[in-house]
């Protein structure tokens, strides 16, 4: 299998370092983004194999992120979403813009691999 590119959207520097690391050594060829614009920036000029976002950022949220991504580029990218507000009301509105997953933070690495190889499993790339 050829390398997976993910977006991870984290505008978090340290946990996006941590990450960035665990994902890497978890085979993955990982860009990072760390507001919405630059998200949608990436967007434009690439299409990542799987979007882990944050929901919390700078310019637009991890829900309009994933709104963007299912209903303007009309995408079926994998959507993992991270949140420390994980109140209902951010899960279900992440789930009904299409996002695939919710984590929420402070999110395990293991974790997160493990939810980003099933994803990736369900979706032939």
């Amino acid at each position: 299998m050829s390398t997976i590119k993910l977006l991870l959207a984290e505008d978090d520097e340290l946990l996006a370092s941590l990450l960035n690391f665990r994902l890497k050594k978890g085979g993955f060829d990982v860009a990072i983004c760390t507001d919405g614009k630059k998200i949608k920036e990436y967007l434009k000029d690439n299409t990542p194999d799987i979007i882990v976002s944050d929901i919390m950022m700078p310019y637009f949220s991890g829900l309009e992120i994933t709104d963007y991504v299912r209903n303007t580029l009309k995408l079926d990218i994998p959507i993992i979403i991270l949140s420390s507000a994980g109140n209902e009301e951010n899960i279900l509105n992440a789930f009904k813009l299409g996002a695939n997953d919710f984590l929420s933070k402070p999110v395990s690495p293991a974790e997160l691999i493990l939810r980003l190889k099933k994803e990736l499993t369900n979706k032939v790339i």
